[in-house]
């Protein structure tokens, strides 16, 4: 391919060195708001250049595991430090990568930050417990090591949180790290990895490679020389990745998105549901896979609800990202706009009613970019597509329920199970949705998008499968048990 001389190339980080490609190929990636712009390129790579990373991180696991837990913590608080010193170039590339506004970008970053000192502290936290021993003269107890080599696979949604969050406890609780992140936004990513780098790893600690998921991703999902695989993306994907693992009996972690609730009940805040609903829906443009895309809304106050909510959405300011007072920026590929697009014409296919938005922006600086308008339908029934299917996009679908037990029924309709949230004053109301609702991440009169670093992160059904992520939950992943009886 012909190379711009402006753009930057990236290369692999394998055992410690940047390196291109054995092939010498490259691929170009586009910012979404102007998709004649290219961002960077990075390396096109092939099955050899995976199995050096693999092979270093393997001749790695030793040493690194070998040293202690504090002094790996005390990698992780250096890189938060580079991390936090290049925000805002790493913040300004995402936007122009993936499309989501500067703001939202930079405030992912800032969470990247975070999660790297979160987990640096863990070097200084327990590995294991004490156990009484029914023999009174031995001594019992429990330590947590390391699995080995992980393959680490990443969406390009959070292309900054994603992988710190699953490379920080990876590595601080002694793995070896093999990262591959999505094409969409590798750039970003080897802008983070650079980061890891400057803080001074031990070499084959952590390997970074690009590629195409069907040449690098799945010769990675496959490589016998991983003992363990950490996955956020598409349901497809995981269930190969589940599959192979299962095959060989290594441990696996899967996050496959959702197809998130908001219910509304005849006794809610209906002002602070709207704010709620426009935000967990249309933020980073409905690419989030707690994003809220059905809003069941119980009769009483089904008419008002969606006239204020008609009303807020249409002030939202779709644009480049980069721009001040732009709100929502342009989808993320051309890809993911053609979906979008095509989940649209499909919900009034099948008879939802389009109350607002679903428009294509043209002329000026739209006609460069892949710019959709929130879109909101009505009249949406259970069994319908844009109901039952993840569409990862600013699309949001509006049902009814005659009381709060329906709008549950409703709500747990799907095959996925990540986020829920419902809006409500009654206590009962309340308790009866955290019991019954089928949901990972259970949120009350909030918006479903959000998790905290500290929490456990994951869902149900379709949604997940493994442990979960974050907080101390991840030292469940990324280590085993080891019970020690010693009797003198």
């Amino acid at each position: 391919m012909t190379v711009s001389t402006k753009a930057k190339t990236y290369l692999n980080h394998i055992n410690g060195e940047w390196v291109s490609s054995l092939n010498e190929q490259v691929e170009a990636s586009s910012n979404p708001a102007n998709k004649n712009e290219i961002v960077g390129y990075t390396q096109k790579s092939i099955k050899e250049d995976l199995e050096k990373a693999i092979k270093a991180a393997h001749g790695a696991k030793k040493s690194w595991r070998k040293m202690g837990q504090a002094e790996r913590g005390q990698f992780l608080f250096k890189v938060a430090n580079i991390l936090e010193e290049n925000l805002d170039e790493i913040a300004e590339t995402m936007t122009k990568e993936m499309g989501k506004t500067l703001p939202e970008a930079k405030g992912e970053t800032a969470r990247g930050v975070a999660i790297l000192r979160y987990y640096a502290g863990e070097g200084m936290r327990k590995d294991g417990d004490v156990i009484p021993s029914s023999d009174k003269d031995a001594l019992m107890f429990t330590r947590r090591t390391p699995l080995g080599v992980v393959g680490i696979i990443t969406p390009w949604n959070f292309p900054v949180a994603i992988p710190i969050w699953k490379i920080a406890p990876a590595l601080v609780y002694g793995n070896t790290v093999v990262f591959k992140p999505a094409t969409e936004a590798a750039v970003t990513a080897a802008k983070v990895v650079e980061c890891f780098d400057r803080a001074g790893l031990p070499k084959g600690v952590l390997n970074f490679i690009t590629g195409s998921g069907s040449i690098i991703g799945q010769q990675l999902i496959d490589h016998p020389l991983l003992d363990a695989i950490t996955f956020t993306g598409s349901e497809s994907v995981g269930e190969r990745v589940a599959k192979s693992a299962s095959s060989r009996g290594i441990k696996f972690q899967l996050e496959m998105g959702g197809k998130n609730p908001v219910i509304v009940t005849k006794d809610a805040n209906l002002d602070g549901a709207v704010e709620a609903v426009i935000s967990g829906g249309f933020r980073s443009t409905g690419q989030k896979c707690t994003a809220s895309s059905r809003v069941i809304v119980e009769n009483e106050v089904y008419d008002s609800f969606v006239e204020k909510l008609v009303q807020e959405t249409k002030k939202i300011t779709v644009g480049n990202g980069l721009k001040e007072g732009i709100w929502m920026g342009p989808c993320a590929s051309e890809s993911q706009f053609n979906t979008v697009r095509k989940y649209i014409e499909l919900g009034r296919e099948e008879g939802a009613t389009l109350i607002t938005g679903g428009e294509i922006l043209t002329g000026e600086e739209f006609d460069k970019g892949f710019y959709v308008t929130p879109a909101i339908f009505g009249n949406v029934q259970p069994e319908m597509k844009i109901a039952q299917e993840e569409i990862f996009g600013p699309v949001i679908a509006l049902l009814r329920a005659t009381n709060l037990e329906e709008a549950i029924e409703v709500a747990n309709n799907t095959r996925y199970g990540l986020s829920a949230s419902i809006f409500t004053s009654n206590i009962s109301s309340l308790l009866e949705f955290i019991d019954d609702i089928d949901a990972g991440l259970v949120r009350i009169n909030a918006e479903s998008a959000g998790v905290e670093l500290q929490a456990p992160f994951g869902g149900m059904k379709a949604s997940s499968t493994g442990s979960r992520e974050q907080g101390e939950a991840a030292k469940e992943f990324y280590t085993a048990i080891k019970t020690v009886f010693i009797k003198g």
